[in-house]
């Protein structure tokens, strides 16, 4: 359960912790916090205190492995089975951290970003799996109600889409809005009076803005980047 009496987090205080030891990389919060999103293991509203990352290969799992029973031995074996996660088969260590601050609220982004999974809005390739995706955990220092989480996850995936579109372009074809795999969680406190509103005309949806837009098109030239010298060393 989450105490809401332990929830009094500062603008001052880091809003998580995050370590990266391959393939996990691991984001804690002094205190439970409330989440929305639509990971696999804790979809739709949740409470939780730790969000890992797991990267993965294709031979990690073969058509007849569970990835759910697969995902939760992973977080078993890291003493963290209640854990919300996500997996991608992007080099966790290419993880990518921006904050922003607006008015008397703060947002941070925690993400990682391959874009070899890549889709249009509105069409669709064959499905592929284990490939690179986009994995995104926002921060807020204020609670929100629950209209103003799912007005949070808009602005998030706003602010990724048009990192995107305005960073990278695919070899062939049109520009991509995001990948068939892109996981988003919001996280905030439980405890305090809640923001009914987090749109782009508040404080908090600037912020959540500012730092998704920021971490991500961060990501998205590192993606950019390792590919490019992969298709050199690919000639030499």
């Amino acid at each position: 359960m989450c105490d809401a009496n332990a929830m009094g987090a500062t603008m001052e205080a880091a809003p998580f912790a995050f370590s990266c030891a391959p393939p996990f990389l691991t984001a804690r919060f002094s205190a439970p916090r409330r989440t929305l999103g639509w990971s696999m293991l804790h979809p739709g509203f949740s409470i939780v205190r730790d969000i890992v990352w797991v990267e993965v290969r294709d031979r990690d799992l073969p058509p007849e492995v569970d990835a759910c029973a697969f995902l939760r031995a992973k977080l078993a074996s890291i003493g963290l089975p209640q854990a919300l996660a996500f997996m991608t088969a992007r080099d966790i260590r290419r993880h990518h951290f921006r904050q922003s601050r607006v008015e008397d609220v703060e947002a941070a982004c925690l993400t990682t970003v391959g874009l070899s999974n890549g889709e249009r809005v509105g069409a669709r390739k064959p499905f592929r799996a284990l490939v690179g995706t986009i994995n995104t955990l926002i921060h807020v220092s204020r609670p929100l109600t629950d209209g103003a989480f799912v007005e949070a996850i808009s602005i998030a995936a706003q602010a990724r889409t048009a990192a995107i579109v305005e960073t990278w372009r695919p070899p062939a074809g049109p520009a991509i809005t995001g990948t068939g795999t892109d996981c988003i969680v919001v996280a905030a406190p439980c405890g305090g009076e809640p923001m009914a509103c987090a749109g782009l005309h508040t404080a908090v949806g600037e912020a959540i803005g500012g730092a998704v837009y920021a971490a991500t098109r961060e990501g998205v030239e590192a993606w950019a980047l390792d590919m490019a010298r992969a298709r050199g060393a690919s000639t030499v």
